[in-house]
């Protein structure tokens, strides 16, 4: 079983930045991707970015393609989603969230993740 722990959010301006993070532990059977989700409220939760068991393989939602950066660092187990220009729309609880064992490459689908963080607030102002 795999836990995971996000850190990162908080308050920024419409244009600004913040780094989410997601720190994995526990031991994985097999390669998995890992993915960000956004749920706004009164809103299902929604597809923002997601990384292949390796790095190399992205996926961006088209709200945040060109803005948000999604990266690996696995000396660390860790997952980041970068976000840069910032919109009032961005506003949001951000999870992180691993695919099922062996399903090693991204997808936007939440039926397909097993392990969810407990959620980071993103709150942008206008």
């Amino acid at each position: 079983q795999v836990q995971l722990v996000e850190s990162g959010g908080g308050l920024a301006q419409a244009g600004g930045s913040l780094r989410l993070s997601c720190a994995a532990s526990g031991r994985p059977t097999s390669p998995y991707a890992m993915g960000w989700f956004r749920q706004a409220p009164g809103k299902e939760r929604e597809f923002v970015a997601a990384v292949s068991w390796n790095g190399a393989v992205l996926d961006y939602a088209d709200s945040v393609k060109g803005r948000f950066t999604i990266l690996r660092e696995f000396a660390k187990s860790t997952v980041y989603l970068q976000m840069n220009s910032l919109k009032s729309e961005d506003t949001a609880v951000y999870y992180c969230a691993k695919r099922k064992d062996g399903l090693a490459w991204p997808s936007r689908r939440v039926a397909e993740y097993d392990s969810w963080g407990q959620g980071t607030q993103v709150t942008v102002s206008s």
